[in-house]
């Protein structure tokens, strides 16, 4: 069992994405035809329809001065995120409300500050976010380490930064508007009684 100190509130069990939702959706966003392209176009209309504040805070972050590469990075991390959540949730996931999602950035914004504040703390924000989701922090590590280095030379990383922040941000508010399984009260009370 792992103690930490953190601001970011714990993922359930069961909002967790798996590997295999996530290596799905990149080979989806991967096909290159006509008919891809308009089911990636219905896939953002019905980001922006379902998760409305959620998609207004990352268009703020998308439609900013940010260079290609991160441009890039980011509507592919955000989209396929949100693609993972919403194939393996589906109804389960509910609306990400202003709130909540106040609630989330806030939370990041307290985590990274107690981080910083102690000079002995080994762990970052996103190293608790990796332990919550930690297939979800691998694809996007990786996504964007393979940007970062493809594009040494010209990319801003201070964009890619911001980039990676809205992801985490989702992740966060996608991972805790998954609904719980109706008999979760009933399986977590037979557990501790077992």
């Amino acid at each position: 069992m792992w103690v930490r100190r953190a601001a970011i509130r714990p993922v359930p069990s069961f909002a967790q994405v798996p590997l295999r939702a996530l290596s799905e959706v990149e080979e989806q966003l991967a096909e290159d035809d006509e008919e891809a392209r308009q089911k990636l176009d219905e896939a953002f209309a019905r980001f922006e329809q379902t998760q409305p504040a959620m998609a207004d805070r990352i268009a703020q972050v998308l439609g900013g001065p940010l260079d290609e590469t991160a441009l890039a990075l980011g509507y592919f991390l955000t989209l396929a995120v949100w693609l993972a959540f919403d194939n393996v949730f589906g109804e389960e996931l509910a609306e990400v409300t202003p709130l909540a999602l106040a609630g989330v950035e806030e939370s990041l914004k307290l985590d990274e500050q107690l981080r910083m504040a102690d000079p002995a703390e080994a762990v970052d924000s996103d190293d608790v976010i990796a332990m919550e989701q930690p297939d979800v922090l691998s694809f996007v590590h990786e996504h964007v380490d393979a940007a970062l280095e493809a594009n040494a030379s010209e990319v801003d990383v201070d964009d890619v930064h911001e980039i990676y922040r809205i992801v985490l941000i989702e992740v966060l508010a996608l991972s805790y508007a998954v609904r719980p399984p109706t008999n979760w009260g009933i399986q977590m009370t037979t557990e501790f009684t077992a």
